[in-house]
């Protein structure tokens, strides 16, 4: 039930025929994105590309790319998330559906962020540069990672129930940044980050931030799902992982998955505001 890490999706994936391998080497800089966008609007597998040029990294694509996929990597707690929706919606729903009653207690559980103190996560260190290089269209500003889940909490109440856990377009590269020390974050105000912004400015603090990459794949998910206001990504991403997801202490504060893939841990300095692009999000 759930998947502790990205490697086990993967595996699982494969031997379910849904995921191939690319061997060859792949460039990064727009052939990569050629290929994903080929095969997803296919609806074809993921991909994992093995060998990436100029990184030692693998990358993974097209991991949410069908429905299908989706449903048989969460399919063992999806029933009872849409049940808990439901009967947030209409009470009498639990009674209607009696068959949810059994599996509710566990989602519950499985929503709490289990403590640890050491994890994968720990096991090497890595710079911006050393990961793949994604420029997904021509002209971007530089390389992006895609499936960022990004982290902050309310300075003005930390902790983890006033957490946001969104997807924001994260450049890690190009004209302006600090090789390996900068970072650009694209966030539109009205967004749960944008608050703990907006907080940390009126204190003139920098905003902890970090950037998970990979780990299970309940927190991607987690972190583009458009939920009621009050329930925190990290919780519903435990509760669709359907065991507790363990995290530990990073060096700004803040959690990191224990077996998340990467984590870039930093802060968002005040009024350091710089160009980023050009392209923007789906918004545009």
């Amino acid at each position: 039930m759930g998947y502790a890490n990205l490697t086990k999706c993967i595996q699982d994936l494969e031997a379910a025929g849904d995921l191939i391998r690319i061997d060859r080497e792949i460039d990064p800089c727009l052939q990569a994105g050629a290929v994903q966008r080929r095969v997803f609007h296919a609806k074809g597998p993921a991909i994992l590309f093995t060998r990436i040029k100029g990184s030692s990294y693998p990358m993974l694509g097209n991991l949410f790319g069908t429905r299908q996929r989706l449903e048989f990597i969460f399919r063992d707690t999806l029933t009872a998330i849409q049940g808990l929706f439901q009967i947030k919606a209409d009470p009498w729903f639990v009674l209607k559906n009696p068959g949810l009653v059994p599996k509710l207690p566990r989602v519950l559980w499985s929503s709490r962020p289990r403590r640890v103190r050491r994890g994968s996560i720990q096991s090497r260190a890595a710079k911006l540069s050393q990961l793949p290089q994604l420029i997904s269209w021509p002209g971007d500003g530089g390389a992006y990672i895609t499936l960022p889940q990004v982290y902050s909490e309310s300075p003005d109440r930390p902790g983890i129930r006033s957490s946001n856990l969104g997807m924001y377009r994260i450049q890690i590269s190009g004209e302006g940044f600090v090789p390996d020390r900068e970072a650009g974050l694209h966030y539109q105000i009205h967004r749960g980050i944008g608050s703990h912004h907006s907080q940390a400015l009126a204190r003139n603090e920098p905003l902890p931030v970090n950037v998970f990459v990979g780990g299970p794949p309940a927190l991607t998910l987690a972190a583009i799902m458009p939920l009621p206001e009050g329930i925190p990504e990290i919780l519903f991403a435990g509760a669709l992982n359907g065991k507790r997801i363990p995290f530990l202490s990073g060096p700004n504060g803040l959690p990191v998955p224990a077996e998340a893939d990467f984590c870039i841990c930093g802060r968002v300095f005040p009024h350091d505001l710089r160009p980023e692009g050009p392209f923007g999000d789906h918004l545009g």
